[in-house]
């Protein structure tokens, strides 16, 4: 399958273009040839030298990742810049980049990944970033807090890290919001949206007191373990276009 084909459906798919004003990473192609042919695809949830390394050594032809190289240009491709992208284009592996479009994508996203997970029906849009959301929201069944707080612990990728729950909300939780990674700052729009629980990676120092105060439950279950999700289902895409494909698990912790 040809380079520009699985660009051209991956863009497509995830509506690419639309965030172009709004996401600081480069997201597409950002190293590579316009064309070439693709048999054997690797996916990561970053873009480093490790899983550059990994891709190299599996045989890969075409490295998707969640994170990528740029966020708004690179001046010099020096020191650790240099270290990543020197397997790329040493063993002539390309690389393909969805930033914030994989984040709030209603199938194929993290927040998607993580709102099946959870049963979630009604699912909508949430996380304003501009025009776009990158993010889910979803009523949930009834679910006890700590149930919701087991499964995310035992399905979660969290490096062994485990998933912190600051339980300061019902133990009863029938609405949820999810926006994964660095979603912390999304907690006063899940406080404005009244669900019970707010799902996301990382917390900020800020995040306890905040959830404390507006009296909600806040799920973190990593940055990393929470973004897993939107590579995989690229992964079975590619999969579904016959092509031969590889996941590179480097879980952080973080």
């Amino acid at each position: 399958m040809d380079l520009s084909e699985i660009v051209s459906r991956y863009d497509e798919r995830l509506r690419t273009d639309a965030y172009a004003d709004v996401d600081a990473s480069a997201n597409g192609l950002q190293v590579g040839p316009d064309a070439r042919e693709i048999e054997h695809v690797a996916f990561a949830v970053d873009a480093v030298a490790e899983t550059a390394a990994a891709a190299a050594d599996a045989g890969a032809d075409l490295l998707v990742t969640h994170h990528g190289f740029s966020w708004g240009g690179i001046e010099r491709v020096t020191g650790h810049q240099y270290d990543r992208i020197a397997p790329l284009i040493e063993h002539d592996v390309a690389l393909y980049v969805s930033h914030l479009p994989l984040d709030g994508h209603p199938e194929l996203g993290n927040a998607a990944g993580i709102a099946d997970l959870l049963g979630l029906t009604d699912v909508e849009g949430f996380g304003s970033v501009g025009p776009e959301t990158v993010g889910l929201r979803g009523s949930a069944d009834a679910l006890a807090r700590a149930d919701v707080h087991a499964l995310l612990d035992d399905e979660l990728d969290h490096g062994g890290t485990g998933v912190r729950c600051l339980d300061f909300g019902p133990e009863t939780i029938e609405d949820v919001a999810v926006l994964t990674g660095a979603g912390a700052d999304f907690l006063d729009e899940a406080v404005a949206a009244g669900v019970d629980a707010f799902v996301t990676g990382e917390p900020k120092g800020k995040t306890y007191h905040e959830a404390k105060e507006a009296g909600i439950n806040v799920f973190c279950g990593t940055h990393y373990g929470t973004e897993t999700f939107g590579v995989r289902s690229l992964m079975a895409l590619a999969e579904s276009w016959g092509v031969e494909t590889t996941y590179l698990d480097v879980p952080t912790g973080i």
